[in-house]
């Protein structure tokens, strides 16, 4: 009944995407074709979430989203937004380092900052100030599509001096019209309350779509939202992140680097680790191609001998990984786990395997980025898989780093044509971002469980089978919900006593003023 309740629903937004479409043709494209950049037209025609986001924004409502459409695109040609390029912002914008992506919050949402007391008021850069924003939020859009922003407005020093309205307005007509559904939540922190008048005008502007995504937070307050490694010192964090241009500070999905070079070289190392000629081999492994041979599942071996050999090299890599349960299906590869790698304290817990399986006629060339590459290692993280073929890459947390929800991993893949002996390094340098699949992978950290769970430890579930794993991991889960859900209970116990105490004392305060009210009437 649920799932046939579930299809009804695609089928019924599926409709309204169309029934958008054809209006929007109908009702705007047919006064002028030059009111919105042709490219814009073309990706509303084609991008079935774009319309759906506009929808969903507007609650379904086919008219109200042609509106934000209409508006979104008059304003996406009005300030050129396709072809905004650093060169086309001036540099002294970027220098000042008044907005910027970094970091995330709590929800794994990537933070977007403006440090207002960088922002003076000014007529003549109000509209460079404008495209300097749309430049980020653009940039973002293609590197993240569908991917929420928390909005952080970092008021710390700053004075009404700061508080350009019109640009605020601005900012928030980028998330309630230009990018629906892009916000997850606006903090204010820090904030003078000599400003407290502005920023009402502020959440007027809001609506009642986003009211509820305005939060007001003081420096201690706002560790509710965000962990303190993505919090400058000033709000009491340890993120050592000190902004400078150039190059752009958002672009932190880095190919993982241990001393010598890319970790790729690693499996090389490994294998000849008391060998001489170490210059000579890393010069060599650093080259993609001699990258870890994928395992083969089609039984196409030169030789029943080197089909053992590499199954054994598999095994012996692979030993004690986390099996991944769930797979995404892919256009070019599958990749499994679907959406998280679970990683914890314990040893048997800071590896895991992704296995990318090639489900297309051609050989794919692939690599895993990672948000934070000083924490893990990535073996392969470049290489190539054949047709029919998959390949395990071992991820592991390096020393005595530990995972964090806000980590983050890459998976790009591309096809390459069989009859070319290209290099990796060259391969993706000249494919086209169109034909590029990307998946992402967040991480889960099961840190509490060997705590947590202690008596179970002696039991056959830490040396048993992937699903004795998965229920492990789900039981760890559950007990860390209850935690938080205790941890609340008693907050919310402690806010009542505080409450229960405030009325006691205003209704003694009552019957005193009462008291005295009725003894001042009384006759001498």
């Amino acid at each position: 009944m649920a799932e046939l309740e579930q299809h009804e629903g695609e089928q019924d937004i599926k409709k309204k995407i169309e029934e958008t479409r054809q209006k929007f043709k109908n009702e705007f494209l047919q006064e002028s074709t030059d009111k919105y950049d042709s490219r814009d037209v073309e990706r509303l025609d084609k991008d079935d979430a774009l319309v759906e986001g506009y929808l969903q924004w507007r609650l379904c409502v086919v008219e109200d989203a042609l509106k934000l459409i209409d508006e979104s695109l008059q304003w996406r040609k009005e300030f050129g937004v396709n072809d905004l390029t650093e060169s086309a912002i001036p540099r002294w914008m970027f220098e000042t380092g008044a907005v910027y992506l970094h970091g995330y919050d709590k929800e794994g949402n990537k933070l977007f900052w403006f440090k207002v007391k960088l922002h003076v008021k000014d007529t003549k850069t109000i509209v460079d100030k404008k495209k300097y924003v749309a430049f980020w939020l653009e940039r973002y859009a293609k590197k993240e599509p569908g991917m929420p922003l928390t909005v952080i407005f970092d008021m710390a020093e700053s004075g009404l001096s700061n508080i350009d309205m019109e640009f605020v307005k601005y900012i928030i007509n980028c998330f309630k019209v230009y990018y629906p559904t892009f916000l997850s939540k606006m903090i204010i922190v820090d904030m003078p309350w000599i400003m407290n008048a502005a920023w009402k005008i502020v959440k007027s502007w809001l609506g009642p779509e986003a009211v509820s995504k305005l939060k007001f937070a003081s420096r201690s307050e706002v560790h509710g939202f965000i962990d303190p490694e993505y919090l400058p010192a000033h709000m009491g964090g340890t993120d050592p992140f000190k902004y400078s241009y150039p190059p752009l500070p958002d672009d932190d999905f880095q190919t993982p680097i241990c001393e010598n070079g890319p970790i790729v070289s690693e499996d090389e190392l490994e294998s000849k680790e008391g060998d001489m000629e170490s210059k000579d081999a890393l010069e060599s492994s650093f080259s993609s191609e001699v990258a870890v041979k994928p395992k083969k599942v089609n039984f196409l071996e030169d030789s029943l001998r080197a089909e053992d050999n590499d199954k054994g090299d598999t095994s012996s890599r692979t030993k004690g990984t986390r099996k991944p349960l769930t797979t995404f299906k892919g256009a070019l590869l599958d990749v499994s786990p679907a959406e998280e790698l679970s990683f914890g304290s314990a040893e048997t817990e800071k590896r895991c395997l992704i296995i990318l399986s090639n489900v297309t006629k051609n050989k794919v060339a692939f690599k895993v980025r990672t948000t934070a590459p000083e924490k893990y290692r990535v073996k392969p993280s470049s290489s190539f898989c054949e047709p029919g073929a998959s390949v395990d890459i071992v991820v592991s947390l390096h020393g005595g780093s530990q995972a964090s929800p806000q980590d983050r991993f890459l998976v790009m893949a591309a096809e390459m044509d069989n009859s070319l002996s290209q290099e990796l390094a060259q391969f993706w340098k000249e494919v086209q971002k169109a034909k590029i699949m990307e998946h992402r992978l967040r991480c889960h950290v099961v840190e509490s469980l060997k705590q947590t769970v202690s008596p179970l430890r002696d039991s056959p579930v830490e040396t048993g089978s992937g699903e004795q794993q998965e229920f492990h991991t789900a039981l760890m889960r559950v007990i860390t919900c209850n935690a938080r859900l205790e941890q609340k209970l008693n907050s919310c116990l402690w806010v009542q006593k505080v409450l229960i105490g405030l009325v006691l004392i205003l209704v003694l305060l009552n019957l005193l003023c009462l008291r005295l009210l009725t003894s001042s009437q009384q006759p001498s």
